[in-house]
């Protein structure tokens, strides 16, 4: 039984989900939006479990004292000192608006620079025209790049037209037939989870 209720329960509110999309109606919208808030209140008693988890995990390691583990407890720290933050001033100009405009944004800033370094790296690596393909990239890459800062109009009217058209027709064309496998894709993982063939959600129980 703990298998076949979850299992009957995703059967009837995944087939439920996919009939309503092909029949508009006013009973069908309410209840998809009845659906949809459900959704949201369970949403957030995972987000609840998320939080414990990560917790427990970083509690582990500090009273195991593993390398690094004062990280650990700098993590800890932060998750005590927003959440007292929170519940006592709310979204209220004090000290929770004031350590997420002058720390976590910040960092995250700061973060995000960082990973243009490794995307510069990456492109190294896969610019390199090492056979026909690389190099289609690579000539690709440097007329798009060129076409898109104020020194290729410079140069010439037609480089930003050449990056356009890059973008526009060969760029997109594979940026469509990626949004249709990923489609694709997401359907068939659907019908198996709704089916009941993928049950990797319901854990080793």
């Amino acid at each position: 039984m703990r298998r076949q209720i979850p299992l009957a329960i995703c059967f009837v509110v995944g087939m439920f989900m996919l009939v309503q999309f092909f029949i508009p109606s006013r009973p069908s919208v309410r209840a998809y939006e009845l659906v949809v808030d459900w959704t949201q209140t369970i949403f957030v008693f995972t987000l609840l479990v998320g939080v414990t988890g990560m917790i427990k995990h970083h509690l582990e390691k500090v009273s195991r004292k593993k390398e690094g583990f004062g990280y650990n407890i700098v993590t800890l720290i932060g998750i005590a000192v927003m959440a007292l933050a929170g519940l006592i001033w709310g979204r209220q100009q004090g000290p929770f608006v004031w350590i997420f405009e002058n720390i976590q944004s910040p960092m995250q800033a700061t973060i995000f620079s960082l990973l243009s370094f490794f995307v510069a790296s990456a492109a190294y690596r896969g610019f390199r025209a090492r056979n026909v393909e690389a190099t289609l990239l690579l000539a690709a890459a440097l007329l798009v790049m060129i076409g898109r800062v104020p020194i290729g109009d410079w140069i010439s009217p037609y480089f930003p037209k050449i990056a356009n058209w890059i973008l526009d027709v060969p760029s997109m064309t594979a940026r469509r037939g990626i949004f249709i496998g990923i489609a694709l894709g997401s359907i068939a993982t659907s019908l198996r989870v709704i089916l009941g063939v993928e049950r990797t959600y319901l854990g080793k129980s």
